[in-house]
C-alpha cells in the first residue's frame, strides 16, 4: 500500500514545488516562532499559491490565541489546523467550531502510557498525529527534533479518527517505520532538511518516492 504524506515546516518555493510534485497529500506551514521552520502569514500565502486543488494546506501552531489564528486566516486559506503544543480537547473543540476548519492534536509519546491521551482527543479533533516526546530540555521544540519513538507501539491500536505517524522519518526508514506501525498517513519535516528549517528538495522527492513505492 502507498501512504499519504504531509510534508511540514516548508519555507521556500523549492521546497513546496518538490513536495507538490511528488504527491504530498498535505503541506504544512509553521506559525511558531521559536521554531527554525517558522514563516510569517503573508510569506506562507505566496508559498501556498502555488498550492493546488487536492494537496491540504495545513497550519501549525502551538498553544496560539484566537487572535493569532485569525490573522493567519485573513491571509492564507488554510484547510486544516494542527495544533502542537499543550491544547486541552476543549480548547481544540472550541477552535474547531469557532474557525471552521479540521483540526489535526499532535500527541507527544515516549511508552505507551502516552497513547491513552489519544482517546481524549477524539471527538474534539479530526486527526490525530502521533510524535515522538521532545527531549526534556528548556530549548526543546515541540516537534520536529529528528526523534523517533517505538513505533510498535502503535500497531494493532484502533481510534475513531484517522492517525498520523510522525517523529524521525526518513526516506530509508519510512518502510520500516509503515510495516511496524500500520500508519497510512505519515507527517515529516527533519527528515527532509539539510539542516533545521533548510529543506532539501531531493530529500522531499526521495521521501515521497519512498511512501508511494510501498
Amino acid at each position: 500500500m502507498s501512504v499519504a504524506v504531509k510534508i511540514c515546516g516548508l519555507s521556500t518555493p523549492a521546497a513546496v514545488a518538490a513536495a507538490i510534485a511528488g504527491g504530498a497529500r498535505y503541506v504544512g506551514f509553521v506559525f511558531y516562532p521559536p521554531s527554525p521552520r517558522a514563516v510569517s502569514a503573508a510569506a506562507a500565502a505566496r508559498l501556498a499559491a502555488a498550492v493546488p486543488e487536492g494537496t491540504s494546506r495545513v497550519g501549525v501552531f502551538v498553544d496560539a490565541e484566537d487572535a493569532a489564528i485569525a490573522a493567519v486566516l485573513d491571509r492564507l486559506p488554510l484547510d486544516l489546523l494542527q495544533f502542537h503544543g499543550r491544547e486541552s480537547p476543549q480548547r481544540v473543540a472550541a477552535a474547531r467550531r469557532r474557525f471552521g476548519r479540521p483540526i489535526i492534536k499532535a500527541l507527544a509519546v515516549a511508552g505507551p502510557q502516552d497513547l491513552a491521551a489519544a482517546a481524549r482527543y477524539e471527538e474534539a479533533a479530526d486527526l490525530l498525529l502521533f510524535d515522538a516526546k521532545p527531549p526534556p530540555l528548556p530549548q526543546a521544540l515541540p516537534g520536529g527534533n529528528g526523534l523517533a519513538f517505538e513505533w510498535r507501539l502503535l500497531a494493532g491500536r484502533h481510534w475513531r479518527r484517522p492517525w498520523m505517524l510522525s517523529g524521525g522519518l526518513r526516506a530509508e526508514t519510512l518502510a520500516e517505520a509503515v510495516r511496524m506501525s500500520g500508519a497510512r498517513i505519515v507527517d515529516v519535516s527533519s527528515g527532509v532538511e539539510r539542516r533545521p528549517g533548510d529543506k532539501d528538495p531531493d530529500k522531499i522527492r526521495a521521501f515521497l518516492a519512498a511512501a508511494h513505492a510501498l
